[in-house]
């Protein structure tokens, strides 16, 4: 489980915990393949001393590239997660800088699914948690199965509505 068990309230249970679907990594992924051809060909079209010499400047850029298109989103992709318990919706991403942002189901009023064509092939779409707070709107993007995760979500708002009736 992704999410950090300090995090959880006493007698709190996770119920959905995930990351934004992998397909956020196919264009970092792209960008490898590409850099690494450029990197390629210049090698191979430069001879001599000052070939040499252009081919390391290429691929220290190549390599910069490499770190800023590749690694870096996938440090993203790895470090965000999204967590349902219980009681509240938890949400940490960031990867020198955590952001982090706690909403509890008593709040929320809403729960939509947006889903494009390419989301409907690859089994992901967007969630959007409308919840009473002065921002509105939580969005998250490519939830993977996030129809299933629509339907557990709404079990829990409406056993969230009958302990407020009790209450």
């Amino acid at each position: 489980m992704p999410i950090n068990r300090k995090l959880l309230n006493s007698g709190e249970s996770v119920v959905v915990s995930t990351r934004t679907h992998p397909k956020a990594l196919l264009l970092p992924l792209l960008v490898l393949v590409l850099l690494l051809a450029l990197g390629a060909v210049v090698e191979t079209r430069t001879s001599g001393d000052g070939g040499r010499v252009v081919a390391w400047v290429v691929w220290v850029v190549v390599g910069l590239g490499v770190l800023r298109f590749t690694v870096w989103p996938f440090l993203e992709w790895w470090t965000g997660h999204y967590t349902f318990t219980d009681r509240r919706l938890i949400t940490r991403t960031g990867v020198l800088t955590r952001r982090g942002h706690d909403i509890g189901l008593g709040r929320v009023s809403d729960v939509a699914v947006e889903l494009h064509l390419t989301d409907r092939l690859l089994g992901c779409g967007t969630l959007v948690i409308s919840d009473a707070s002065t921002h509105g709107q939580v969005v998250l993007p490519d939830i993977p199965r996030v129809e299933e995760v629509q339907r557990r979500l709404q079990v829990l708002l409406h056993q969230e509505s009958g302990r407020d009736e009790r209450a």
